[in-house]
Formats: C-alpha cells, sequence, structure tokens
C-alpha cells in the first residue's frame, strides 16, 4: 500500500455522545499519518463562546453577528478562541449542557462547515455527528461509531473522575438519553448514519479494538484506489 494514497484519504467518524469517537479519531489519524479534525472542540468552543458573551441560543440574529468576530484555533490537543486557552473550559458540565443547542443552529453550522471543509485539502481524519452526512458527503471512509447508551454513560462518567470533576452516574445516563433524542430528531443535521457507511457497535469493544478495524478498512481502501 502507498502510504501517500493513505494521505489523501477523507474518514469520518460520526456517531452519538460518549461513543469514543474523539479518541478513536485521535489515535486512527496518528496511525495513518493524517490530520485529526476534532469538529466537537470546534462547536464546544462556538458554545462557550456564545455563552460567555450571554448570547442565547433563541437570538439567531445575534448570534450571526457575534460568529463574525471568533477566531478558533486547535494545536496539540489544546483549544483556543481569539488567542485564549480554553480547552478545560469547553469540557464542562455547563457547555455539555448546552453546545447541542447552539450546535444544531443554521447560522452556526454555516460559519463552520467552510471551516471544515478547508481542512481537508491533505486528507483527515473528522469525528461529529455529521461529519458524513452534511460536511464531508464524498469522504472516502464514513464511520458510525455506536454503543449503548449505558456503556457510553460510564465512559463519560470515568472521564469526568479521571480530570478530578465530581460526577453522578445517573445524572450522566440522563443527559446522554437527552442528548441522543435530541440530536436523532433535530432539524438540522440531524445524527443518523451516512449513506454506504460502515457501522461499528463499540459496547464490547476496546478503544485498541475500534481502532485496529478502521485503520485495516483504511488500509485496504488505499490498496484499492491504488489498483
Amino acid at each position: 500500500m502507498n502510504e501517500k494514497t493513505v494521505r489523501t484519504l477523507v474518514i469520518t467518524i460520526d456517531g452519538p455522545a460518549g461513543a469514543g469517537k474523539s479518541t478513536v479519531a485521535k489515535i486512527a489519524a496518528e496511525k495513518l499519518g493524517l490530520p485529526y479534525l476534532d469538529t466537537g472542540a470546534i462547536y464546544r468552543a462556538v458554545a462557550w463562546f456564545l455563552k460567555d458573551r450571554s448570547v442565547a441560543p433563541g437570538e439567531t440574529n445575534k448570534i450571526e453577528a457575534v460568529l463574525t468576530g471568533i477566531s478558533i484555533s486547535l494545536s496539540d490537543g489544546r483549544v483556543s478562541v481569539n488567542g485564549r486557552d480554553v480547552t478545560a473550559e469547553i469540557r464542562t458540565p455547563d457547555v455539555d449542557a448546552s453546545v447541542s443547542s447552539y450546535s444544531a443552529l443554521k447560522p452556526v453550522r454555516d460559519a463552520l462547515i467552510g471551516l471544515q471543509r478547508e481542512q481537508a485539502a491533505n486528507g483527515l481524519v473528522a469525528d461529529g455527528r455529521d461529519m458524513g452526512t452534511v460536511v464531508f458527503p464524498n469522504a472516502d471512509l464514513k464511520i458510525f461509531l455506536t454503543a449503548d447508551a449505558e456503556e457510553r454513560a460510564k465512559r463519560r462518567y470515568r472521564e469526568r473522575l479521571a480530570r478530578g470533576e465530581k460526577a453522578d452516574y445517573g445524572e450522566i445516563l440522563k443527559y446522554v438519553n437527552e442528548r441522543d433524542l435530541y440530536d436523532m430528531n433535530r432539524e438540522i443535521a440531524p445524527l443518523r448514519p451516512a449513506a454506504g457507511c460502515v457501522i461499528l457497535d463499540s459496547t464490547r469493544m476496546t478503544i485498541e479494538e475500534v481502532t485496529d478495524v478502521i485503520v485495516s478498512l483504511v488500509r485496504e481502501l488505499g490498496d484499492t484506489k491504488e489498483n
């Protein structure tokens, strides 16, 4: 397999909250030598930015104007908004509770879709909820990564404890179920498997096992494109 072929591929990994998309996408990107596009962090940064300026999700006209003044930078796992490092601030329960409300809005998605597509010139691995359905509908490989709600809640619970935060499993499970319902039924870019995608259920799989499956699929795809 020609590594140059792989490094021009666009790989999307969509799925519900807590499915392990970001972790898997980062590892797969590193193994394949592709850039990683953390779209979840981008939308979280926007939610933080709007909340910080007291702009509510219902103020769509104001949102459009305010977003003309935002600059988002992702580097080495850090996220900056207008030069300020907000890596920790965008991972709080407060942002968790609001990001889906902002990310479902047309002004927000319109403002970010071009930014995301610009990153694909040299191939990438992107994770999110509409990467394969809306942002990169012609991606070379589309993955829909899912897991049982209970397992996804456990993962979020462990993540928060590992960061030294207080965590309530029952509250997290409630959030996961509510987020699923909201994401699947929102009017703009609802969560659903993309046409032609590979569906992976990671409930009983380790991160390494999921990543190995995706890397194998990409390498097979690279071989196919060479022939």
